[in-house]
């Protein structure tokens, strides 16, 4: 007998795993949006077509930004950019990471929030990885924001490059990390917006540490080859 005859319905073809959704009409927000990386990533989804609007702690350094960036991007402080953007991304320095997004609790409710911040320490050695009591950073959001739904990615994005208006495309990998297949799909198409990039899916956000710890290796790679490396997976 086979399966058809004993009733049962035959299973689905699986999902194409590049079958993403079409993000084009997302507003973005970028917390920590004055800093190198929030501004290189800001200018890059900006030049790609969305609405970006930029978050500070002080509204008019936020607009000042946003006016130097141009290409239709605003400035807000951090609550009302959150409050207006579809997905949330959070580049805020390390040290204000808890801080910040425990203030924006609620404006963050029901938004995807995707962080990207790297829990680096410094010494006469370079950079080395430090490991929240949460496991990472993106878990350390996730707790915080229980309303949210929390991805991370952009961690290993070169802020020299994604501010060099000269460069047209920027050639690496997006690692997506995050629990709910839709929010990660949603975040590689965005990372596809961006010429030269394609995102790629890299487990639940219990690996993130991995991820935010590579950014110290980047920059050893970095300071020896005087270069602005990123990451490309293979046979993908």
């Amino acid at each position: 007998m086979t399966t058809n005859d004993s009733g049962s319905a035959p299973k689905p073809p699986a999902k194409d795993p590049w079958d993403l959704p079409d993000v084009s009409g997302l507003t973005i927000g970028v917390l920590g949006g004055t800093g190198p990386q929030g501004r290189g990533l800001a200018y890059r989804f900006a030049r790609a077509g969305h609405k970006v609007v930029i978050g500070s702690r002080a509204a008019d350094r936020a607009e000042a930004a946003a006016a130097e960036l141009g290409h239709g991007v605003e400035g807000a402080d951090n609550a009302e950019c959150a409050r207006r953007s579809d997905v949330v991304i959070v580049a805020v320095p390390w040290d204000g990471h808890a801080k910040t997004l425990e203030s924006l609790r609620e404006e963050l409710v029901g938004k995807l929030v995707v962080d990207c911040v790297n829990p680096l320490g410094f010494d006469k050695k370079g950079a080395y990885a430090l490991k929240p009591e949460e496991g990472s950073a993106a878990e350390q959001a996730a707790a915080l924001l229980p309303g949210s739904r929390v991805t991370a990615a952009f961690h290993h994005l070169s802020a020299v490059l994604l501010q060099d208006e000269t460069i047209e495309e920027i050639d690496t990998d997006v690692m997506v990390l995050g629990e709910a297949r839709a929010d990660t799909d949603t975040v590689q198409a965005l990372a596809s917006r961006i010429p030269g990039m394609r995102g790629v899916f890299a487990g639940r956000l219990r690996n993130a540490h991995q991820v935010e710890s590579l950014v110290a290796n980047l920059i050893s790679v970095n300071r020896r080859y005087k270069a602005h490396a990123g990451l490309r997976t293979t046979d993908v």
